[in-house]
């Protein structure tokens, strides 16, 4: 798959401080990325820099291929997390006169906002002021601005912030409809459930440094510890003693008859035989392996865990 931005060996520089040192990232057409990173990791001066706003002190940008410059900027649209529109100007004006800085002639841009507002449910409020407007129906409408124009890049940071349940959802939906479309979502969050839920690939930075890059599928996999829940009825002392060396027991909670228990394979032994050596004294009634969350891994290596070995504990 064609990459549609290319970030080779980005260093950036503030007096004293490097905010990014040789940072790389391969962003694939058509997928949604994940830029993750505890605050002042770096991530915003990345954003700048792919926006324009700054510029890089050694490294290059490619876009589509084609070096990063002015040109590129019409086919990026840009939701930053620090929201902002002019409180004393009408919605309607204020939507159109956004629009037309990205290039959109007016009657164009009508129509396409009014296609939004009518979606999103804020055709009413087109005429009132923004400052009449509660803070999610001001974050529709910047997020209409920034998809009005359909960037082929689209840079969303934050873009759940303040949003309800139901509005996010909306958010997320239509996320997922863009990309659909062919539109390529650099996500910035530290929302971990979202990443999971939504992204495809991602890149963790800390302390200006790429530290962790892939896809989630991929990630998830590598952190795996070999750890599985399983629930059954029987007798945890006859359980315990038919699993014997092939697996360790790591937590264990009764109700009942009813016992769950927390279990982490040793040596070769794969589930299956695990399953084999237990079915003659335990009933099964689930068993699933514990896969890490991004959670997890965001958490386990900002600290630099050494070795990483993620323990969930069971779930109630």
């Amino acid at each position: 798959m064609q990459n549609i931005l290319s970030v080779k060996n980005v260093i950036k520089r503030y007096a004293t401080h490097i905010a990014l040192n040789d940072v790389s990232l391969e962003i694939p057409s058509q997928s949604i990325f994940g830029l993750l990173g505890p605050n002042g990791a770096g991530k915003t001066s990345l954003i700048r820099i792919i926006n324009q706003i700054t510029g890089p002190d050694s490294g290059e940008l490619f876009f589509e291929g084609e070096k990063l410059c002015q040109k590129h900027i019409e086919q990026i649209g840009y939701l930053p997390e620090e929201r902002g529109l002019y409180k004393k100007m009408e919605v309607g004006e204020q939507a159109l006169y956004l629009a037309q800085l990205k290039g959109m002639k007016k009657a164009e841009a009508k129509q396409k906002l009014k296609f939004w507002f009518e979606k999103f449910e804020i055709d009413a409020w087109w005429n009132k002021k923004v400052e009449e407007l509660s803070k999610g129906m001001q974050q529709k409408v910047q997020f209409i601005v920034t998809v009005l124009h359909e960037p082929k890049l689209l840079i969303l940071d934050e873009p759940f912030s303040g949003f309800d349940p139901i509005n996010a959802n909306i958010i997320k939906n239509e996320i997922l409809y863009l990309k659909e479309q062919g539109s390529t979502i650099l996500f910035s969050t530290h929302n971990m459930g979202s990443v999971e839920e939504l992204c495809d690939n991602i890149a963790l930075i800390n302390k200006s440094r790429k530290i962790l890059d892939g896809s989630v599928k991929e990630i998830r996999k590598q952190y795996k510890s070999n750890t599985f829940e399983l629930e059954f009825t029987g007798n945890v002392m006859g359980f315990t003693n038919a699993m014997w060396a092939g697996a360790e027991l790591l937590d264990h909670k009764t109700d009942g008859d009813f016992n769950k228990v927390l279990l982490k394979l040793k040596g070769k032994t794969t589930s299956n035989e695990l399953l084999q050596a237990v079915l003659p004294v335990a009933n099964i009634q689930s068993f699933k392996e514990i896969v890490p969350s991004m959670n997890d891994i965001f958490i386990s290596k900002v600290n630099a865990e050494n070795p990483v070995h993620i323990h969930s504990g069971i779930s109630e």
